[in-house]
């Protein structure tokens, strides 16, 4: 699914108003119809609305949706905002069309404004503004938003909550964001509804699709992907019948360090579980029993020093290799990794400790193999791009990383973030709160490295990986909760993930 800005949202509008062909008042009373329906499923006749409605298509569709609830014998108050004097073409045709429907049921505000009493039990419907802010809302309409959010009304706002960007937030002011109970957002979600920040101001969030035109939205090209669970099922690589172990992938991973063998073993049962023939584990001698014991499956492989890794392996017979769960960050263990990097001809995943020695090592950022996979967590990504204000913020230099080392970087997070060399993001959409707990991202680099290792192209095991990573973290979180959920069911519900792919 693809995301698009608040430029390309108002070029698609154009595009399904020239192509369709419809005119834009009915496209906005398709909308108001869809957004309509949506209220009445949530919200009986016997609830009370008030409706704000700015100047713009957004106060329109407000319009819109105040007379249909009339229609539907709901007590509507809509108080349209027309300060400037100007009003959008289908905005002021919507005020006329609820003035022939019910005079008395607009108030139209042109200076003075005197706030109704908002009180538990009545719904507010934000229509104020919609995708196409550009700046923070400051004044009047700064209060009016403050003074709803101070209520114990319920709020659902219409596209957008007003004061919300759709991209960057980085210098908005939080205090004049409408928080809303719901969001009903028009077609495809917006680039902000994903990052953690904007969580407060939407409440649920509900996507009506409000038939803008396919064709517009193949052609426009977008820098952002939503997954959807199609999306991975067609990069799904069949499993030959006549296969044999040695044709289906030999991954390396060096991890762990004394006192964080468990690390080494989440990565390689993932790593396993992912459907690779054979999975080696580098690990120090003092780990040797443990991951003998806890993964049999696995060959291991003990290091030279009994407590760190401390010297670059071969790596001529792996076809991916995944590095740094619990590795530690001693100097040797450093100049081990550097060199174990600059010497691996496959493909290379970066976690954890390998990206903490980067971060110190600076320098040693530009002998990064090209097509390397960085799995930075938010404060990975800080220590190796310096610090971000914000998640948007965060993202366009994990972009920017991505682009200047021609390798890929996933953010991990709610929305996981793969950002591609090219510039594209394709953002995960599975997963939970529960998966917010020690060795969750040791699991992920194993499953990745796995499907490096089993013949799947680094952005596709990449997807594939961080899809399946999360739909099995849903699935642990239907058996066991989030409270209790840990990495190691994120393993043994692996196999149910795949099958529902699979389906």
């Amino acid at each position: 699914m693809k995301i698009f800005t608040s430029a390309q949202i108002h070029e698609l509008d154009n595009y399904t108003i020239e192509h369709e062909p419809v005119k834009s008042i009915d496209l906005m009373e398709r909308a108001a119809r869809a957004l309509t329906l949506a209220i009445t499923d949530a919200w009986g006749s016997a609830t009370p609305v008030i409706v704000f409605a700015g100047p713009g298509n957004n106060g329109g569709d407000a319009l819109a949706v105040a007379r249909m609830l009339l229609d539907k014998g709901y007590d509507v108050r809509a108080y349209l905002f027309n300060i400037s004097g100007r009003l959008s073409e289908d905005c002021a045709e919507n005020k006329r069309r609820l003035l022939d429907k019910k005079a008395k049921a607009l108030v139209e505000v042109t200076q003075e404004f005197e706030p109704p009493q908002l009180e538990a039990g009545m719904l507010v419907v934000d229509g104020l503004f919609g995708s196409g802010l550009n700046k923070p809302l400051a004044g009047g309409f700064a209060s009016l938003v403050k003074y709803v959010n101070a209520s114990p009304a319920q709020v659902v706002s219409i596209d957008v909550p007003s004061g919300l960007m759709t991209e960057d937030n980085t210098y908005n002011v939080r205090a004049n964001i409408m928080r809303a109970d719901l969001t009903l957002t028009l077609q495809l979600p917006k680039l902000s509804f994903l990052f953690p920040e904007s969580q407060q101001f939407l409440g649920r969030v509900k996507v009506l699709d409000i038939r803008l035109s396919a064709e517009g939205i193949a052609e426009i090209p977008s820098q952002y992907t939503l997954l959807e669970e199609n999306d991975v099922r067609r990069l799904l690589l069949p499993r030959d019948p006549f296969a044999h172990k040695g044709k289906m992938g030999n991954a390396l991973l060096i991890a762990g360090s004394y006192g964080m063998g468990g690390a080494a073993v989440l990565a390689t049962k993932a790593c396993l579980r992912a459907g690779v023939g054979k999975a080696t584990i580098c690990t120090p001698k003092q780990n040797n029993i443990i991951l003998q014991i806890s993964v049999p499956e696995a060959i291991v492989r003990s290091g030279r020093d009994e407590t760190v890794f401390s010297e670059a392996v071969d790596t001529e017979d792996f076809q991916a290799v995944g590095i740094g769960p619990g590795l530690g960050t001693s100097e040797q263990t450093a100049i081990a990794l550097i060199t174990q990097l600059r010497r691996t001809p496959c493909p290379i995943v970066a976690d954890a400790d390998a990206l903490n020695i980067l971060a110190s090592h600076r320098a040693w950022m530009q002998q990064l193999p090209p097509g390397i996979i960085l799995t930075p967590h938010p404060k990975e990504l800080d220590r190796l791009e310096g610090h971000s204000t914000d998640s948007y913020e965060r993202l366009m230099k994990a972009c920017a990383l991505a682009e200047r080392i021609q390798g890929y970087v996933l953010l991990k997070g709610h929305h996981s973030a793969l950002c591609l060399p090219d510039g594209h993001v394709v953002f995960n959409s599975t997963g939970n709160a529960g998966m917010a707990t020690a060795g969750s991202g040791d699991v992920l680099t194993g499953i990745i490295t796995g499907l490096l290792a089993r013949g799947y192209k680094r952005a596709d095991a990449c997807i594939v990986g961080m899809y399946l990573h999360g739909l099995a973290g849903d699935i642990a979180a239907r058996e066991v909760g989030e409270e209790s959920l840990v990495a190691g069911d994120i393993i043994r519900c692996l196999p149910q993930a795949f099958r529902r792919l699979a389906d």
